[in-house]
């Protein structure tokens, strides 16, 4: 029994004293809180078991309710009864039923008032930093060439929208640059030895800044009277050699001569392959510095985003054909040379980006604006018809090879339809023009052809492009 200025308060069996003159403090408060240290005791001695959990019986048949993320206290009898948990500032008190171990941890936490410990809880295990990509399901050569299957949609829609393609670094651009920039130093080197500079002012200026039309034509630009019969520009025909700095020539050399690589077999100009060597060579520094500068943003872009093997079919085909569009209708008697239409194959590729993944483009219409004034500059500078024909044989290789993502049954139709169709149009394209190439007049198939690079004046015969001697 406690005594407290004149008022009893009995624990056990004894009834509490109706009046508290002490602090104002009313006999039914004291009640309440007789009731509470009551029911404190009676957990206590009914045995609840708070025990700490053991990590090393995880695997054991011993806790077979185990869940990660849960707590794994024990409960004794007491937690099977209703209880009373919650008091508030008055006493008052509020039934607040044992929660299962399956609950969550928020709702498994400890209640008010008691105690806990962190070992009474699992926790999951550390992040594996070498846990394998979640992958997409295997697929076939082609369409693991073509960008399929290599990583689950919805994954490669997130890589579209940040700008991540599919290898990070554009190794074959970085080689075709540096290939570019040792030939252009040998074109330097050989105007160098002929006219003991390596930029041409004389017998004209070579704007570009750089070697003469001589030296270009020597080294492998485009020059069809080094590759077929030309009418009215015969193999002997003599032309101011690579050493002329005279106006008129004084030095003359045969084209034969002229064209190098050991001459012409049988007679007859046989050098197709300036078509491929052509895309190697440029005019002068401000050519290169503008092309290289478009190749390592632009291209380089593209490649990151096809890959490496289907960036190469694009970019040699389109430079390849270029070269085959401009030799059919350029003007005969001036060289051509560049990675122009190479370069303009890769920006049809994004066009193709584009149209096909619309809905994946920041601001398309806005980007489709840009990309119309930008092929439209490109195209009334420089050689047009090589940019054309890269151009147009960038769409045909980019839509046949471009990793396109297609969420539906019905855009991937449409895609396939495009490279179905797309194949045998580059073919027929490739055969068809080539062919009309060695004609004797391949203006013939279109007599308007050669005014896309040419203003006809009397300096140029009225864009006929025959070769003469430099005057």
């Amino acid at each position: 029994m406690a005594e407290a200025t004149g008022a009893h308060v009995h624990y056990a069996d004894q009834s509490p004293t109706t009046t508290s003159p002490v602090a104002g403090i009313s006999s039914s408060a004291l009640h309440r809180n007789d009731t509470f240290m009551s029911t404190t005791t009676r957990r206590n001695s009914e045995g609840y078991k708070d025990e700490a959990f053991d990590h090393t019986k995880l695997d054991e048949k011993e806790q077979p309710n185990l869940v990660r993320g849960v707590s794994t206290r024990t409960k004794g009898s007491y937690a099977d009864s209703k209880r009373y948990t919650y008091v508030d500032e008055d006493y008052n008190l509020y039934k607040h039923p044992q929660q299962e171990s399956q609950d969550s941890l928020v709702h498994n936490a400890a209640d008010i008032g008691r105690s806990g410990n962190y070992q009474d809880l699992e926790y999951a295990d550390p992040y594996n930093t070498e846990r394998a990509k979640p992958v997409a399901e295997k697929a076939g050569p082609l369409a693991k060439f073509l960008g399929e299957g290599r990583y689950p949609i919805e994954q490669r829609i997130e890589d579209k929208k940040r700008g991540i393609g599919r290898q990070k670094y554009p190794f074959l651009v970085w080689l075709l640059t540096l290939i570019m920039t040792c030939t252009f130093i040998y074109e330097l080197v050989v105007n160098w030895k002929q006219q003991g500079t390596p930029v041409s002012f004389h017998p004209t200026v070579n704007y570009m800044l750089g070697p003469s039309s001589a030296a270009i034509i020597h080294v492998g630009a485009r020059f069809p009277p080094c590759m077929k019969s030309v009418d009215g520009v015969p193999p002997t025909l003599e032309m101011g050699c690579m050493n002329n700095t005279a106006n008129p020539a004084t030095i003359l050399c045969t084209i034969e001569d002229l064209c190098g690589f050991g001459g012409f077999h049988d007679e007859d100009p046989n050098q197709w392959f300036r078509f491929i060597t052509a895309v190697f060579l440029h005019a002068g520094f401000v050519h290169i510095l503008l092309n290289m500068f478009a190749q390592l943003t632009l291209s380089a872009q593209i490649e990151r985003e096809m890959g490496t093997g289907g960036f190469f079919l694009t970019y040699m085909s389109a430079g390849i054909f270029g070269n085959i569009l401009g030799g059919n209708f350029a003007l005969v008697g001036i060289p051509s040379l560049g990675a122009s239409g190479a370069i303009f194959g890769t920006v049809a590729v994004t066009w193709v980006d584009l149209f096909a993944h619309w809905k994946y483009q920041y601001r398309p219409v806005r980007k489709l604006i840009f990309m119309t004034i930008e092929l439209l500059v490109g195209i009334a500078i420089g050689f047009i018809p090589s940019h054309l024909g890269g151009f147009l044989m960038g769409l045909l290789v980019g839509t046949t090879f471009y990793p396109v993502i297609s969420v539906t049954r019905r855009h991937k139709l449409i895609m396939w339809t495009f490279r179905i169709i797309a194949i045998p149009i580059a073919i027929i394209l490739f055969v068809v023009l080539t062919r009309n190439f060695y004609k004797s007049d391949p203006y013939e198939a279109c007599s308007w052809c050669r005014y896309l690079s040419c203003w006809p004046t009397s300096a140029n015969d009225h864009c006929k492009g025959h070769c003469h001697n430099e005057h």
